[in-house]
């Protein structure tokens, strides 16, 4: 594991979460994406196969990016006070910060 990366994501999701541009949770981030209100979905982990292809699926349709993460579901909860594997981001400037750590 890159802890460099994982340290980067942590903090970006920690002032994303601070400036109340995420939605957590599957069925909330789903709706979000149904909206046409987010531009990247973050995944933990650990996220189980199952809602990971459901993740992918739903937003294949609708072309917004998935990314899955090196944070584990207790690790984005100490983050955002609730553990939660799926995570909407919904603003551009997060979405492209997150695009660009995880592609490293």
């Amino acid at each position: 594991m890159n802890s460099v990366k994982k340290q980067k994501t942590a903090d970006l999701l920690t002032i994303c979460i601070k400036a109340g541009k995420t939605v957590r949770g599957f069925d909330s981030a789903k709706e979000t994406v149904l909206n046409k209100n987010a531009y990247c979905i973050l995944t933990a982990c650990d996220v189980s196969p199952k809602t990971l292809k459901e993740v992918r699926f739903m937003c294949g349709k609708n072309d917004i990016t998935v990314l899955v993460t090196e944070l584990e579901k207790a690790e984005i909860g100490s983050l955002c006070g609730k553990e939660t594997a799926v995570i909407a981001i919904c603003d551009r400037g997060f979405a492209d910060g997150f695009n660009r750590i995880i592609a490293l």
